[in-house]
């Protein structure tokens, strides 16, 4: 491992952090599927009351720092589309967990840098 990448944590301590954060607010956060507990992605659904929703994935930044892209665009899409978006990423990630969080204006109730 290069001295310039940051060390990654294990996929589940990372996703129980992201549930605990997101919900100290009073906020529902709920983990809807469970992947590796060591390498595995995350997904997550920033949802809306309504069932529309934009994916969040994990990613880096160029300088490997940890990121989210919006999977699905930066305008909410409709509980068929995310459904969609999360069966494809699965069939290159079996690994993947999948957590959902309730939002009223679609952005991550945690610090995160939106690439």
């Amino acid at each position: 491992m290069s001295s310039d990448t940051p060390p990654r944590l294990r996929t589940d301590l990372v996703a129980r952090a992201l549930l605990r954060q997101s919900g100290l607010d009073g906020r529902s956060a709920m983990l809807l599927r469970k992947g590796d507990p060591d390498a595995g992605g995350i997904l997550i659904v920033l949802a809306g009351r309504n069932g529309e929703g934009i994916v969040l994935s994990q990613t880096r930044t160029d300088a490997g720092e940890p990121a989210w892209r919006r999977g699905t665009g930066t305008d909410p899409v409709p509980p068929d589309q995310i459904q969609t978006y999360i069966d494809r990423q699965l069939k290159y990630d079996p690994d993947l967990w999948v957590l959902e969080i309730e939002t009223t204006d679609f952005s991550p109730p945690f610090e995160a840098i939106l690439i």
